[in-house]
């Protein structure tokens, strides 16, 4: 069941249910209302943005060409100016990738959901790979703190002809706080679909401690941190990829549970990654991102620095 949040998107109800206007700065309120529109296009062999639009507390500092083996490629580090996000914040990204552009987008730092006692928060990005683009959206962790109540819907459209590596690491809470799945609630919502609307993948996650239900199975179990990959593409077959895939994850460290399944009509393959920390399944995750490019374009995951 969905409801209608107050920056007119579909919430569902277990969070909507949150809603009230907080005695601080309610939902509208500048710096509540972030926005970060990116279009990349092509200009000669190297992919630049065409087009910027940000509001505080959303923003980007100059893109980094710092891949060694893909020099045409930026590396753009997604930045916030404040200390993560706080009950009224209404987020929105939207990533318009060109036909033949490839980029890397990630954030600068985990996102924190801060703790709330009036309304929630809600974080929305949309992003489009054109004919032939090639783009990785890999954020840092996201880590709900006591309290915190998130919706956060990812919309992905894909050309059949391009690349979308998309990555996903949540954790149960702040672990070193002992605050494990001590949040009111953590929505979320992934649809993956081409330009002419056909529906590709969808995954929906709904965690509420308060249920019981966050520690069963196909949840968080005795763990920690979940991490998921998916990687759409039609530059090798979805098998293939999966085989890459699963040699990636054979040498997982103990304690840590992975598998890796094809997605509907060969468009690619996706894995899910259980660990006890951000570290192990971290370093999974980044191992299947690895094969996927060697893969696809033959080249290793470079290192990202973060600043």
């Amino acid at each position: 069941m969905t409801g209608r949040g107050h920056d007119g998107w579909d919430v569902p109800d277990i969070v909507v249910g949150y809603a009230g206007t907080p005695e601080t700065l309610p939902p509208g309120s500048p710096g509540k209302d972030g926005v970060l529109e990116l279009e990349f296009v092509l200009v000669g062999e190297r992919t630049e943005i065409g087009h910027r639009r940000q509001r505080p507390p959303l923003q980007i500092m100059r893109p980094l060409y710092v891949d060694p083996q893909r020099p045409d490629l930026p590396v753009v580090y997604l930045m916030s100016t404040g200390g993560g996000l706080v009950q009224g914040d209404r987020m929105r990204f939207e990533f318009d990738c060109g036909p033949g552009t490839s980029v890397h987008l990630t954030t600068q730092a985990s996102t924190k959901v801060q703790r709330m006692d009036t309304d929630y928060a809600t974080q929305i990005v949309s992003l489009r790979a054109g004919a032939g683009a090639f783009v990785e959206y890999l954020p840092e962790p996201l880590i709900p703190f006591a309290g915190a109540r998130l919706h956060q819907r990812t919309a992905v459209t894909v050309d059949p002809t391009a690349t979308v590596v998309l990555g996903e690491t949540v954790l149960a809470g702040r672990l070193a706080r002992d605050e494990r799945h001590r949040y009111d609630v953590f929505a979320s919502d992934l649809e993956i679909s081409r330009p002419d609307g056909t529906l590709l993948a969808v995954d929906t996650i709904r965690l509420l401690p308060a249920d019981g239900g966050v520690t069963g199975p196909a949840v968080f179990g005795d763990h920690d941190v979940v991490g998921t990959l998916y990687v759409i593409s039609s530059l090798a077959s979805a098998s293939a990829l999966a085989d890459a895939l699963h040699g990636a994850i054979d040498a997982a460290a103990e304690g840590i549970r992975a598998g890796v399944s094809i997605l509907p009509d060969d468009c690619g393959a996706w894995v899910r990654v259980l660990g006890p920390d951000t570290e192990s399944v971290g370093a999974v995750v980044r191992a299947a991102w690895d094969a996927a490019r060697r893969l696809l374009i033959g080249v290793a995951a470079p290192h990202i620095r973060r600043t």
